[in-house]
């Protein structure tokens, strides 16, 4: 019977939609909350997964977010301001939607997710504000 465990993670970040007509293509930030979900058989020691086990995966992730700018490699802008000033920044090479977060996330931990014989799903939902998110659900 396969059971399902989550766990949430929830960090402070900022960023900026340079495309946007509205307020979204300012500099702003949000706190992000991030739940993590595996699905699969429960082991012998009755646990689909050890919750510190998941953690210690995602959470080396989170620390590199955590009260950084997300920006685009293509946002040239915004890159060498951050870098002249000497701020913290999360590069990576697309807008940063919270859409393309979790794909992004997703990608980087599933690799690590696979590697337990007993995990069937992972589903990433990463939530931009308390009532806005994107939700990615993938084969392990």
């Amino acid at each position: 019977m396969r059971t399902r465990i989550g766990k949430e993670f929830i960090w402070q970040m900022s960023h900026r939609l340079p495309f946007h007509s509205g307020g979204c293509r300012n500099i702003h930030g949000h706190s992000y909350m991030m739940r993590v979900e595996i699905e699969g058989e429960i082991d012998s020691n009755g646990m689909v997964m050890d919750y510190y086990a998941l953690e210690t995966i995602v959470a080396p992730l989170i620390e590199k977010m955590d009260h950084s700018f997300c920006v685009d490699s293509e946002d040239t802008i915004m890159l060498n301001f951050l870098k002249e000033q000497g701020f913290d920044y999360y590069l990576v090479p697309f807008t940063t939607t919270a859409e393309n977060l979790a794909k992004h996330i997703t990608e980087l931990i599933k690799p690590e997710f696979m590697k337990f014989d007993n995990l069937r799903t992972m589903k990433i939902r990463v939530n931009e504000t308390a009532d806005v998110f994107a939700e990615l659900e993938t084969s392990l």
